[in-house]
């Protein structure tokens, strides 16, 4: 999932920064309301966690633009501004939390699931398809009670799938979940993970299906079997 960091603090940027990659984000930080504004016009996130007091464009003036223009990106103001009239003024201008500084770091990270999850549409941190189970807090997978091994790239792509499960998901926009701006992804690493998943999940009542010329959709079924991901890796979409 990715994230944009607005924090004209270096050290908090950096220190939250980590953490939050560390926790499996693509996060890219920015220290400037006019900079994050432009960005936000030609790309997109799973959250944006944002500071008030920013150079050349304030914070409010930032969510203002944002919300006018339809963007619907889940917000979280994090802020020295600790007075009631500034958690209305921030709420009322679209954001979806807000937090005041300093905070607690496992806090702020539960929040930002949080947000991430109800913009997919998903009510808690356990999430299923099927017989498989995924824990995002822990970041753990299970089926029908087993654990499932995944490295922290596979982990990442059945995350978005498993929050989009039956739509059609892009491989541009797993790529765009899993990759901040400026990562060169390999060309075919969609791909080498989708295969590695459907190879593990022959195990799960699930089915992860390739949608020639439009991406990847997961859905509940019979498994992909082995007929499914043998042979070839190469699942272009």
């Amino acid at each position: 999932m990715r994230i944009l960091l607005v924090e004209d603090e270096p050290l908090l940027a950096d220190g939250l920064a980590r953490s939050l990659r560390a926790a499996g984000y693509a996060v890219e930080c920015l220290d400037d309301g006019q900079a994050a504004d432009t960005l936000l016009l030609t790309e997109t996130y799973d959250c944006l966690i944002l500071d008030l007091g920013l150079p050349r464009l304030d914070g409010l003036q930032l969510l203002a633009r944002l919300r006018r223009r339809g963007v619907r990106t889940p917000v979280l103001i994090l802020t020295a501004r600790d007075q009631l009239s500034d958690r209305v003024d921030g709420l009322d201008l679209g954001a979806d939390d807000y937090m005041t500084k300093p905070f607690d770091l496992p806090e702020l990270e539960a929040r930002v699931r949080a947000l991430i999850r109800r913009a997919q549409g998903a009510a808690t941190a356990q999430l299923s398809v099927g017989d498989l189970l995924l824990d995002t807090v822990g970041k753990r997978v299970s089926v029908a009670g087993q654990p499932l091994a995944l490295s922290a790239r596979e982990y990442g792509v059945l995350e978005v799938l498993v929050l989009r499960s039956g739509k059609v998901v892009g491989k541009s926009q797993l790529s765009e979940c899993l990759y901040a701006s400026g990562e060169e992804p390999g060309p075919n690493a969609i791909e080498v993970y989708i295969h590695r998943l459907r190879r593990k999940l022959e195990v799960a009542s699930v089915t992860l299906r390739t949608i020639r010329g439009l991406g990847y959709l997961l859905e509940p079924g019979t498994s992909s079997g082995p007929a499914a991901s043998s042979g070839r890796t190469p699942d272009a979409a």
